[in-house]
């Protein structure tokens, strides 16, 4: 990438202005603090003026563990530096890691593909309004995203020279990623099969032990900044906590865990999560408000309905309560044991991936039902198309690159991921954004061989690559300066074309100049 940047500077200024335009659009027109930001930022504040990594009380502040300590810190460092509660320096400092992020992920697609390819991805992720949106967000998507994409591009170095001090930094990238998140661990999952694939696939030629050492290496160095955050929980809580508690509770909380599997049991879609799931405790809940897959038949919704009834008098599950509601899960289960252990998975996932990406946008979460203001609905629908379009040309990249080096490592992380996030009963968008770095890759290469660009791996050919590039660059200027000359519509169309391909070509210095 450092090549493309020396020798496309012009190219690589223009789209660093977009992308840094497009996240200060969102940061200051839509900035979004939102409940867990407010966690993060009371664990951080009490972490700076009382050196306790806890929660406010009444009277007193309380260590807890409900949040690992990755994002904490760095809000921590940004109140020391900026002052408490300071959060807008907080998403500037994002907008700047997600900058970052739109170089690795173009490193990514040099590696994997070519640096014409790399240039594409770098436009996608730089104009890309998921990851832009959640620049703006005092949430850990940004770094999460980050620490991926370092990792994943670390582990193509070192899949090509087998450097131990590249496997450690891949293994501290990863780490990175598992302190901010616990979900974190699915890429070390992801990079662990990946190594133990290349270990006993058939037409293996690398050393095995040297396989089995950057296996090593990765699974120490990720773990390793645990290690001090599992010592401090032992000896405050008592209690061997590596990572943060599933459902986020605080020590000898009850956890309606009844509650939770009949969820399970229906929920496939982000509404319901925020107009249910999200409602539980403090708020009442609607019969009305859940889907027709919530009952079999009437006698279920009849029972149903008296279970809310019963919630909405105290606003919290009870255990006699949690108890009732795993009666009516576990029937539900035996009687379509498929619904439950693959279709409604199936469901959350797809929703996840396909949704309109605007959770953090004062758009109607029922987008379907387009009963909300013009301006949002037009917003609404513009993202979801954007969103498919994105996820159409990486499913059409991953076909054309299915055979090509380290690809197989990146659709692994995906594949991973995905099948995890089936299991979780709060379905939302934001779970998938860690796999967009590689949804941006295959996007690039999908767009490079819609421009009838050989695709070819990024170190072989370099001086017929360069010739072919000088090649299609003159053809490209010829096809401008003839449509030039043609009045009719499909003329003026081809100028178009043209030229944006012209442009692509026009920014590597490599080219005959004009």
């Amino acid at each position: 990438m450092r090549e493309i940047v020396r020798n496309s500077s012009r190219f690589v200024f223009w789209v660093l202005i977009g992308g840094v335009a497009l996240r200060l659009l969102f940061i200051f027109r839509f900035p979004a603090i939102t409940t867990d930001s407010l966690v993060y930022g009371d664990i951080a504040k009490n972490w700076v003026l009382h050196g306790i990594y806890g929660l406010s009380g009444i009277n007193e502040v309380s260590p807890t563990y409900i949040r690992l300590p990755g994002y904490p810190v760095f809000l921590a460092i940004v109140f020391w530096i900026f002052g408490v509660e300071h959060y807008r320096a907080v998403l500037i400092l994002q907008m700047i890691v997600d900058i970052g992020t739109c170089f690795v992920v173009a490193d990514v697609a040099q590696r994997v593909i070519s640096p014409r390819a790399a240039k594409i991805a770098f436009v996608l992720a730089a104009v890309c309004p998921f990851l832009a949106n959640y620049s703006g967000a005092v949430l850990t998507e940004t770094w999460e995203i980050f620490f991926t994409s370092l990792a994943l591009d670390l582990a193509m170095i070192g899949l090509e020279n087998s450097s131990w001090r590249v496997w450690t930094g891949v293994g501290l990238a990863t780490g990175a990623a598992l302190v901010l998140r616990p979900d974190g661990g699915l890429l070390l999952v992801a990079i662990e099969v990946y190594l133990g694939w290349r270990l006993i696939r058939p037409d293996r030629t690398d050393d095995a032990r040297v396989s089995v050492l950057q296996a090593t290496i990765v699974l120490i160095t990720a773990i390793a900044p645990l290690v001090p955050w599992a010592v401090r929980n032992m000896h405050t809580f008592h209690q061997f906590q590596p990572l943060a508690p599933r459902y986020a509770n605080e020590e000898r909380t009850f956890v309606p865990l009844g509650f939770e599997r009949w969820m399970k049991t229906w929920i496939a879609d982000y509404a319901s999560t925020e107009e249910i799931y999200w409602s539980v405790p403090g708020s009442p809940m609607d019969v009305d408000q859940l889907p027709s897959r919530a009952f079999d038949d009437e006698s279920e919704r009849d029972r149903t309905n008296r279970l809310l009834d019963d919630y909405n008098r105290v606003l919290r599950i009870t255990p006699d309560l949690d108890l009732r509601f795993a009666e009516v899960a576990a029937q539900r289960i035996h009687r379509a044991p498929l619904r439950y252990y693959l279709w409604l998975p199936l469901l959350r996932i797809a929703d996840m991936w396909l949704r309109p990406r605007t959770e953090l946008l004062p758009c109607n979460t029922r987008w379907w039902e387009f009963d909300e203001p013009p301006k949002w609905l037009a917003l609404n629908i513009t993202l979801g198309v954007v969103n498919l379009l994105y996820i159409a040309a990486a499913l059409l990249g991953g076909v054309r690159l299915r055979h090509m080096p380290y690809v197989g490592l990146l659709l692994t992380f995906v594949v991973v991921r995905s099948a995890f996030l089936g299991t979780l009963e709060n379905p939302e968008p934001r779970y998938t954004l860690e796999c967009y770095p590689v949804v941006i890759v295959l996007a690039a290469a999908a767009i490079l061989t819609l421009c009838r660009q050989t695709l070819t791996p990024a170190n072989a050919n370099g001086n017929l690559g360069e010739q072919a590039q000088a090649r299609g660059e003159s053809v490209i200027r010829k096809r401008v300066r003839t449509c030039s000359e043609s009045n009719s519509i499909a003329g003026r169309f081809a100028i178009g074309s043209a030229r944006v391909r012209y442009f692509i070509a026009s920014t590597n210095s490599r080219c005959p100049s004009t």
